[in-house]
């Protein structure tokens, strides 16, 4: 079997689809923007073979890469990076060398805002109402029919990047003194944002699935930079439940890791916000695997080679958390500090890339605990200003 990998190299962590495939015996062929001698050893080890590629945004170098490897492997059976940036490459890939997965049309569809908003309505999933930028008169008039204040964002984007909040006409006027082209607007919804995260197999069966709650929303996160954290549940909401069910269904994915956004609101019903067709940002696959003490890794290849995995069975037995601090604030405990105090509880101490900065801070540190109260209790510590 002959997989393509996009950029196996970043996010850091990824590495572990890699060496996952090479063990179940997978011909993997890599294709990145950093130099093959730059990849660490075990990367390096499972590589079939690397073709440097110094801008992946280049289509017809990509195009080139995989022609070669097809030249030079024979028919290529998949081709993926799980990575939200490279989700319409992988897309075009395929279409032009045959490849079973996602194309093209299924990206415009599921991918954008207003395709998402569409996929929701259609399965009965609630969804804040939304429409494209055109001019400040028609968000204008949006706003008179569902009420200030709006969210303006990229119909198609990732995090809260470019996102903001207006709240009158004036804020409007002024979000629009120039053109927005390809932004959406939509009702701003007040919640707490809680995820369904997981794999669906062949046949589109979820097989696994866990959710994780978020201390802030992302926008406000990036746009006051503050402190996120974020922590899994050992238990899925029924409500969550049933609804995640449901959109996972509308999608339509298959061998497909998914990653959904809910609002649950103070009633406690939910209100979906977006639909990812990859995995849960940052480290939320090590904190999966923490949680339960399984491999998402090596399930997922299990997976992309035909196991039948309907049979797996987990328990998310603790609460792992996420906990930032940003280079721009002064902490009240030093690394060392934690680590004395945190003892057991800390599995991992990691510094951010810089792309994840914004919105994750400049390092994080992950605990593990039986009880919320103790997630939070370590988050306090970890946050703690001077």
């Amino acid at each position: 079997m002959n997989v393509v990998f996009i950029s196996p190299h970043f996010p850091p962590q990824f590495f572990h689809f890699v060496t996952a495939l090479r063990e179940r015996g997978v011909n993997v062929l890599g294709i990145g923007d950093t130099p093959y001698d730059s990849l660490r050893h075990e990367l390096r080890e499972s590589l079939s073979e690397y073709f440097f590629a110094p801008n992946l945004n280049d289509y017809d170098a990509l195009l080139r890469a995989t022609g070669y490897l097809t030249w030079r492997h024979g028919r290529i059976d998949r081709i993926d990076s799980l990575n939200e940036t490279w989700l319409e490459v992988e897309a075009r890939l395929r279409q032009d060398f045959h490849v079973p997965g996602l194309l093209p049309a299924d990206i415009a569809r599921l991918r954008t805002k207003l395709g998402m908003h569409d996929v929701f309505k259609q399965a009965g999933v609630p969804h804040p109402d939304g429409i494209p930028v055109k001019d400040a008169a028609g968000v204008k008039a949006f706003a008179r029919s569902v009420g200030y204040p709006l969210v303006l964002k990229p119909d198609v984007g990732v995090g809260a990047a470019r996102t903001f909040k207006v709240s009158s006409d004036a804020d409007v006027d002024a979000a629009l003194a120039e053109p927005l082209p390809g932004y959406v607007a939509q009702a701003f919804v007040r919640g707490t944002i809680v995820t369904y995260d997981g794999l669906v197999d062949r046949d589109g069966h979820i097989v696994f699935r866990l959710s994780h709650e978020y201390s802030d929303g992302v926008m406000e996160v990036v746009l006051e930079q503050r402190d996120i954290s974020f922590w899994s549940l050992k238990e899925i909401p029924p409500a969550l439940e049933t609804l995640g069910r449901r959109a996972v269904a509308a999608l339509g994915l298959r061998e497909r890791w998914f990653h959904l956004e809910f609002f649950r609101l103070a009633d406690g019903s939910y209100v979906a916000l977006e639909a990812n067709l990859r995995p849960p940002g940052g480290y939320m696959t090590d904190m999966m695997n923490y949680s339960c003490d399984i491999d998402v890794y090596r399930l997922w290849t299990r997976i992309l080679t035909g196991d039948d995995v309907r049979d797996f069975r987990y328990t998310p037995r603790y609460h792992v958390c996420h906990a930032a601090r940003r280079a721009t604030r002064r902490y009240r405990y030093s690394h060392s500090e934690l680590v004395a105090r945190l003892g057991d509880a800390l599995l991992m101490h990691r510094e951010m890339p810089a792309v994840f900065h914004s919105a994750m801070g400049n390092e994080m540190y992950l605990t593990r605990h039986d009880s919320l109260a103790a997630t939070q209790d370590a988050v306090r510590l970890i946050q703690a200003t001077v």
